[in-house]
C-alpha cells in the first residue's frame, strides 16, 4: 500500500490520530488534543468532527461500540491508522534528526 497519500498529516490530525491509540469519544478527543499540545491547539467540534469523517472514509479510523453511552460515539486507530501514524513520527523525527546540527548554535 501506498502510505505516501497520507503523508505528511496536519498538526490537528496528527494529534487526533495520537488521542486515538486508546478509544475515546469526540469530547475526550478534544480534551486529549488540548493536553498533549499543552493548550496550544483548541479543536472546534465542526472541525473535529470533519477530521474524524476524512480519517474514517480513509480507514484511518474506525468507529467502535460502546455499551454503557450509547449516546456518545467512539473512536479508534485501525492497524493502518497505527501504521500510518508510526509513519509521520519517523518523517518528523527525520526532520529533527536533519535539522539539530544545522541549528547548532544558531
Amino acid at each position: 500500500m501506498n502510505y505516501n497519500k497520507f503523508l505528511p498529516m496536519t498538526e490537528t490530525t496528527y494529534y487526533i490520530m495520537l488521542s486515538l491509540i486508546e478509544p475515546l469519544h469526540g469530547y475526550g478527543i478534544m480534551q486529549q488534543v488540548k493536553s498533549l499540545s499543552a493548550g496550544n491547539v483548541d479543536i472546534a467540534p465542526g472541525t473535529l468532527y470533519g477530521a474524524l469523517e476524512n480519517l474514517k472514509k480513509q480507514k484511518l479510523i474506525t468507529l467502535v461500540a460502546d455499551e454503557t453511552e450509547k449516546r456518545r460515539k467512539i473512536y479508534h486507530l485501525t492497524e493502518l491508522g497505527v501504521d500510518v501514524l508510526k509513519m509521520e513520527y519517523q518523517r518528523m523525527q527525520t526532520l529533527v534528526t536533519i535539522s539539530a546540527p544545522m541549528l547548532a548554535g544558531r
